[in-house]
């Protein structure tokens, strides 16, 4: 039997079975990370771990970095203190190939897990001094979409992001507030150039990350808190610069499924951790394929991230290969599958890939409405990203993703996912009246909204931040409701709210088309897969 915890205890054993090891000193790594680490990363979830962790120990085993990251939580300590600190900041990466093959690596380059909020503060301390330090080159981000939100859906300042502007640096609450009041620390100490680097799935990340810290610190100043040489520090990208990225890997919650096999081999102390959440293990399970596409802006420095596998670039390049697969190769496909598979009942992608009129929906959402508007970024060829998805990555019955998850906060993608290719289509002159998918998809998720299946049946929607005000604005509408009349009263204030899709549907000449699909959708048991089937067919 072998432990995650002490791995290296079993190092022989795990060898034989087929387990990578790391080929680094990972004592005085990890010693020399903990002490002043060069990379820091703010999200300690299941992405980190199945990715960015294994760039990190790549660059470790192959002598390029000397120093083992440190990993920082703002929301709340539990990934800390359940899913790092029970396994000494081990993880088991867990690779699930499709034909059934697991290839199985312990990743150790991680030097630290810590909680940077004042609520506990040794943790925020010692991430104040990390930032203090010059030593530090960059620190990068995967906190969801979300986590850089500061305003509600008609654009005003959440409360307690008002009220942390009001109150200054040393109250700051939200993640971005504390990233902000970290540097902070860091101007006061001699204001150091850095990489603050947002690796989280949506277009012109770093552009929104950047404008988000900029509106808490032009707040602060208008509040006296901090001078305005402090707004043109975080301003100047030659000082502190905001790279903008593109990142690829499906990693679902680690699974049942994957748990079983582990323990079938061997392994003693990798069981599930489940939340209300996201659910966690010592292990991340996740696809083999992979893109990371980086900006190259890093003012202080940075490792040797090509040797890890990432595709280092200008913005422009960045830029495309993000545009290319968030708004039209992968995660428009992903959201139709996300919506319609929990309508129809679905708890696994590679299910959703066996059903002929799924798969011819996500077909002509990808090849025919979303393609050509694409700009080949050159780096990754936008078609044969789409022919690898279609063909091996979604059908892989070895990935336990499942829709329910990919629905979550399904409101704060649309925009992205389908507003930005509507807006191209305009953009460039063309009518979008003969668009059939992506109008389709979005009916597809105002039915969602109703939480109840093409059963009848009630099943309990994904965590969404707009979830309740939009059930709440669709609430008079139940399934067999078809009255014209009624679901435009209903849907028009959803449909024409710039602040969710980026323009309204009505102007852009799609809001009446996504009525009349949704009131199809609507017509009662059955009604889903038969509109589906009627307009894929």
């Amino acid at each position: 039997m072998a432990t995650l915890k002490n791995w290296q205890e079993s190092r022989d054993e795990l060898e034989g079975k087929g387990v990578c090891v790391p080929q680094c000193d990972v004592d005085a790594l990890r010693k020399a990370g903990a002490e002043q680490p060069v990379w820091m990363h703010f999200g300690g979830g299941n992405l980190y771990r199945a990715f960015h962790a294994q760039i990190a120990q790549d660059l470790a085993d192959k002598g390029l970095l000397n120093r083992g990251v440190v990993v920082a939580e703002t929301f709340r300590p539990f990934t800390i203190d359940e899913v790092y600190a029970p396994y000494d900041n081990n993880i088991l990466q867990v690779v699930m190939n499709a034909d059934g093959t697991l290839d199985e690596r312990v990743l150790a380059v991680t030097a630290g897990a810590i909680f940077a909020n004042a609520d506990r503060p040794t943790d925020y301390a010692l991430a104040r001094r990390y930032f203090e330090s010059p030593d530090l080159q960059m620190v990068t981000f995967t906190i969801t979409e979300k986590g850089y939100g500061l305003t509600d859906a008609s654009g005003r300042l959440l409360p307690y992001v008002a009220a942390e502007i009001e109150a200054g640096p040393a109250h700051a609450t939200s993640s971005m507030g504390i990233v902000c009041a970290l540097l902070v620390d860091r101007f006061e100490a001699g204001a150091a150039p850095i990489a603050m680097v947002s690796t989280d799935n949506f277009s012109q990340n770093g552009r929104r990350f950047q404008e988000a810290i900029l509106t808490i610190a032009r707040g602060w100043l208008e509040h006296g808190h901090v001078t305005q040489d402090f707004v043109d520090y975080v301003s100047d990208e030659s000082r502190v610069s905001f790279p903008w990225s593109m990142i690829d890997r499906i990693t679902p919650n680690p699974s049942p499924e994957t748990e079983a096999a582990l323990r079938e081999q061997g392994w003693e102390d990798l069981d599930l951790i489940k939340t209300s959440g996201p659910t966690f293990a010592g292990f991340a399970n996740t696809e083999a394929a992979h893109y990371l596409v980086i900006e190259d802006s890093f003012p202080n420095g940075r490792p040797a991230l090509e040797e890890g596998g990432v595709i280092m670039c200008d913005r422009e390049t960045a830029e495309r290969a993000d545009t290319m697969k968030v708004t039209a190769c992968l995660n428009p496909l992903h959201t139709c599958l996300a919506v319609y598979g929990c309508l129809l009942g679905y708890t696994r992608i590679w299910q959703e890939m066996e059903n002929p009129d799924l798969v011819a929906l996500i077909r002509k959402l990808g090849y025919d409405e979303d393609l050509p508007v694409v700009v080949d970024p050159k780096v990754i060829d936008p078609k044969t990203f789409i022919d690898e998805l279609l063909a091996e990555r979604l059908p892989n019955k070895s990935l336990p993703d499942a829709p329910q998850r990919i629905a979550a906060d399904t409101s704060q993608k649309v925009p992205i996912r389908y507003g930005h290719t509507l807006n191209a289509y305009l953009e460039a002159g063309r009518d979008v009246s003969g668009l059939v998918a992506i109008p389709l998809v979005i009916a597809g998720w105002l039915r969602y909204l109703l939480a109840v299946d093409d059963r009848g049946e009630a099943f309990e929607p994904s965590p969404d931040p707009l979830l309740a005000d939009l059930r709440a604005q669709l609430s008079g509408i139940s399934l067999g409701e078809t009255d014209p009349a009624r679901i435009h009263e209903a849907v028009s204030p959803i449909l024409s709210n710039a602040e969710i899709f980026s323009l309204d549907l009505y102007e852009a000449g799609l809001g009446e088309k996504i009525e009349g699909m949704f009131a199809e959708l609507n017509a009662g048991p059955g009604a889903v897969a038969a509109t589906i089937g009627k307009y894929v067919g």
